[in-house]
């Protein structure tokens, strides 16, 4: 099979999807083995493969996304995944906390996690605690342990409705460190698995700019100069991420994307991508007027979908965050 007919079967068994939890897990449990690892000579063709799951459904592609950043994080540990559904736990949040301790030679969480996607499904994750010294430290958890609590009616986002993400309280349970103390961060896959999302992202602008498309050529007139228009900013927007998705996926490969400059690759390519999704969302809106959004259930959800989801980037934070780095950068030379 080659590349292209292995992005359309994927693509179609993601829109199947449409929405489903459960659906989505079971793509996640069948798509890995045919997922290249970041950084293994194929990432372009990884991040095709997240676009192509965007464009059919964002949940499927949030999903497989974690799974499949799971297993490249404990590759890139030395550690090989066990069965099941994975995701990855690392955010944190005001009045919550989780912690590690040492106990036996191992170690116990206790505490609460939030944003944590899709727990009550999946069958282990890769979650940050706290330990001491004010480091934090990745591990390896059993979802199905004793101690373990996902919490549920949380979401009540209209996007992203088959992707949950509510608190996990931890009771005192048993995980297993994956890297040293504040390993997660630093390391080079960091950066990268931080692009793989800004792909998923195009994906879904891809999908709407489609159903933009579609609705100038089932007009009954001619568009107009400001549909022209549209069109015409979208396709240059979507043309300008795609290479620079690309060239972020080529570098990964050769290498020159590690350490601080991965960091700063990845941010540049999360902001590119991030500011073209947002102009595609308000330009599809503009071009299409209300009737899709009202009227339309699947292009409603995409929207969404979209919406929810490109704000995982933290807007004018990041920019700045970028600004940041380069002046530290280039003072340091």
């Amino acid at each position: 099979m080659s590349v292209a007919e292995r992005l359309e079967f994927w693509a179609g068994k993601a829109a199947e999807v449409a929405g489903d939890p459960q659906r989505a897990v079971d793509l996640a449990l069948s798509i890995c083995n045919d997922a290249p690892l970041p950084g293994s000579g194929e990432t372009p063709a990884l991040f095709e493969l997240f676009r192509a799951l965007g464009r059919a459904d964002l949940n499927a592609a949030r999903v497989v996304e974690a799974h499949l950043d799971a297993r490249a994080i404990l590759a890139e540990a030395g550690l090989e995944p066990q069965a099941g559904a994975w995701g990855v736990f690392a955010a944190e949040g005001p009045r919550v906390r989780l912690d590690a301790r040492e106990s036996d030679g191992g170690f116990r969480l206790s505490g609460t996690k939030p944003w944590c996607s899709m727990a009550h499904l999946l069958d282990r994750a890769l979650v940050t605690a706290h330990t001491a010294d004010g480091h934090r430290r990745l591990f390896d958890v059993d979802l199905r342990a004793d101690g373990v609590t996902a919490r549920s009616g949380e979401w009540v986002a209209l996007g992203l409705q088959g992707v949950p993400s509510g608190a996990v309280d931890f009771d005192d349970v048993v995980a297993a460190p994956v890297g040293a103390d504040d390993w997660y961060l630093d390391r080079p896959g960091f950066a990268w698995g931080g692009i793989g999302v800004a792909a998923c992202w195009l994906g879904g602008a891809e999908g709407l700019a489609h159903r933009m498309l579609s609705g100038a050529r089932s007009a009954n007139r001619e568009p107009d100069q400001i549909a022209l228009m549209h069109l015409g900013a979208v396709d240059a927007g979507l043309f300008a991420a795609r290479v620079t998705l690309d060239n972020a996926g080529r570098s990964i490969d050769e290498r020159t994307a590690e350490g601080v400059d991965g960091r700063i690759l990845a941010a540049r390519v999360r902001i590119v991508v991030a500011t073209v999704v947002e102009d595609v969302l308000r330009r599809v809106a503009h071009s299409l007027g209300p009737a899709p959004l009202a009227l339309e259930a699947e292009h409603a959800r995409r929207v969404a979908d979209l919406e929810l989801y490109v704000r995982q980037h933290h807007a004018e934070r990041d920019e700045a965050s970028l600004g940041r780095r380069i002046l530290s950068e280039e003072s340091a030379r």
